[in-house]
C-alpha cells in the first residue's frame, strides 16, 4: 500500500505539463498554424505524387459526364430508368464504332498505309524548293532536329503510358466513367460528406454547375468534332484530293484539343493536298481556312456562351503545361481542367464576395444601435 508522500509525488507527475503540452496560448495557436501549413505541404507533395491516378480519375469523370449528358438526352425521349438509358448510350456508340470499323476501316486503314509516304514526298519537294531559291539546308541538321523532336514526344508520351499504360488507362478512364455515369450523386455526396458541414451545400450546387458545364463544354466539342469532320471530308471528296476520308477523321479527332488540333490538320491536310498538285494545294488551303473561320466564329462562340469563356492563351498554356508533364491524356483533359478549375475559383469569389457583404451590412445594423 502507497504512503502518503509518494501519493502525492504520483499526484504532481501527473499533474505536470507533459513535452506535447503547450501551456502558453501564444505558442499554442502559432504551433496549430504550423501544423496546418505542414499539413498542407504534405497534401501538396501527395497530390504530386498521385497526380498520375488522379489525372485518370479525372478522366473518368470527363467521360463519365459525356455519357451522363446522352443519358439525359435519351431520357428527354424515354422514361426509363438511368441504368437503361446509360446502357443505351454506350450500346449507341459501340455500335457506331463498329459500323465506322466495318464500312471505313478497310479505306481508312489504306489511305493512313500511304500518308507517311505522301508527307515524306512533300517534305523532299520542299527541299527542292529551298535549294533551288538558294537555301541549302543540311541534311544532317535535319535530321538531327527530326530525332530530338521525336526523341522529346516519346518522352512525353511515356509518361503515363510508361507508367500505367495506354490500354490499361483507357480501360480505367472507360470503367471509372461508367460507374460515375450510373450514380453520381452517390460519390458527390460521398465527397460532400468529408467536407465540413456549413461547406456542402456550396460543395453540391458547385459541383451541380460544374457538371452542367462539362457537359455542354462535351457536347460542344463532340458537335464540333462532327461537323469539322464531316465537312472536311465532303469537300476533300468533291474536289478528288486523295485520303479524304482519312483526313476527315484526323480534322475531326484533332478538333477536340482547341488551338492545337487545328493547325496540325491543317497541316497533313495541306502537304496531302499539294502531293495533286499547285490548285488541288491552294484548294486545300482554302478548305482549311474555312473550317478554321467556322470553329472561330461559330462553333468557339456557341460552346464559349453556353459554357465557360476560357481565354484562348489561358488554355493553351494549360495544354503545354499538361501536355509536357502527362503526355497525350493531360493535352486532351487540360481544357476541361482549366474549364473547371474556373468556375470553382468564380464561385469561391461569390461566396467570400457574399459573406462580406453580410459583414459589411450585420454591422451597418449594429452602429447606430451602438452609437
Amino acid at each position: 500500500m502507497a504512503s502518503g508522500p509518494q501519493q502525492e509525488v504520483e499526484a504532481d507527475l501527473s499533474e505536470r505539463a507533459g513535452p506535447t503540452d503547450i501551456s502558453d496560448p501564444l505558442i499554442r495557436t502559432e504551433a496549430r498554424k504550423a501544423f496546418v501549413w505542414i499539413g498542407m505541404v504534405a497534401l501538396l507533395a501527395l497530390t504530386v505524387f498521385l497526380s498520375q491516378s488522379l489525372l485518370v480519375i479525372f478522366g473518368g469523370i470527363v467521360f463519365g459526364a459525356l455519357i451522363d449528358g446522352g443519358a439525359r438526352m435519351v431520357g428527354k425521349v424515354l422514361k426509363i430508368p438511368r441504368g437503361l438509358r446509360v446502357g443505351l448510350v454506350l450500346l449507341f456508340a459501340l455500335l457506331f464504332l463498329l459500323w465506322v470499323g466495318r464500312f471505313a476501316g478497310s479505306q481508312i486503314a489504306s489511305q493512313a498505309a500511304e500518308l507517311p509516304t505522301t508527307i515524306e514526298n512533300q517534305f523532299r519537294h520542299g527541299l527542292s524548293w529551298l535549294r533551288a531559291h538558294g537555301i541549302q539546308p543540311r541534311i544532317t541538321e535535319l535530321r538531327g532536329m527530326a530525332q530530338e523532336a521525336l526523341g522529346g514526344i516519346g518522352q512525353v508520351t511515356r509518361v503515363v503510358g510508361g507508367l500505367i499504360g495506354v490500354v490499361t488507362t483507357l480501360f480505367l478512364i472507360l470503367v471509372l466513367g461508367i460507374y460515375f455515369a450510373l450514380e453520381p450523386r452517390l460519390y458527390r455526396r460521398g465527397v460532400g460528406w468529408m467536407l465540413p458541414i456549413d461547406r456542402r451545400d456550396n460543395f453540391e450546387s458547385t459541383a451541380a454547375i460544374m457538371g452542367q458545364a462539362l457537359r455542354r463544354l462535351l457536347f460542344g466539342r463532340l458537335i464540333g468534332m462532327i461537323v469539322e469532320g464531316l465537312f472536311t471530308w465532303a469537300m476533300l471528296q468533291f474536289y478528288g484530293v486523295p485520303m479524304a476520308a482519312l483526313l476527315g477523321l484526323i480534322t475531326g479527332l484533332l478538333a477536340f484539343l482547341p488551338n492545337i488540333g487545328a493547325p496540325i490538320s491543317g497541316m497533313i491536310m495541306i502537304l496531302v493536298g499539294f502531293s495533286g498538285g499547285y490548285e488541288m494545294g491552294l484548294y486545300t488551303i482554302f478548305v482549311y481556312l474555312l473550317i478554321h473561320l467556322i470553329d472561330g466564329y461559330l462553333i468557339v462562340p456557341m460552346i464559349a456562351r453556353k459554357t465557360v469563356d476560357l481565354p484562348p492563351a489561358l488554355v493553351l498554356a494549360a495544354q503545354l503545361i499538361m501536355g509536357v508533364l502527362f503526355g497525350l491524356l493531360g493535352l486532351a483533359l487540360a481544357d476541361p481542367l482549366v474549364a473547371m478549375i474556373k468556375i470553382w475559383l468564380e464561385r469561391e469569389a461569390d461566396r467570400n464576395g457574399g459573406a462580406e457583404t453580410d459583414l459589411l451590412q450585420g454591422s451597418a445594423a449594429i452602429a447606430p444601435g451602438s452609437a
